[in-house]
């Protein structure tokens, strides 16, 4: 399986637009073919201990079934939709893939 994790941090980082990066990640992003696990959601913002990384303010994590999916999801006309609608607000985006 590949995990492919995205951390966002904003540009504009109110509470509103923190959700709603949220909602659009749950509208274009789940639900894809090969998706294994999928969750979205704001920093826990609670865990501020020496090796919690708080650089960031939406993560989004997926999980495919193989490489092959992955790579089908990133050229998927709802991935290119999810960028193209919401890059404008984008300060950093970090992605880390990894097999699992």
């Amino acid at each position: 399986m590949l995990s492919h994790f995205v951390f966002f941090t904003l540009k504009e980082a109110s509470p509103a637009a923190c959700d709603e990066l949220v909602a659009a990640c749950k509208n274009y992003l789940a639900d894809n073919p090969g998706t294994v696990h999928f969750s979205a959601g704001t920093r826990a913002e609670q865990y501020q201990r020496e090796v919690n990384d708080a650089d960031f303010h939406v993560a989004l994590h997926v999980v495919f079934e193989n490489t092959a999916a992955h790579d089908q999801y990133q050229v998927a006309e709802r991935h290119l939709q999810f960028i193209s609608e919401n890059k404008e607000n984008w300060e950093q985006v970090r992605v880390f893939d990894s097999n699992v």
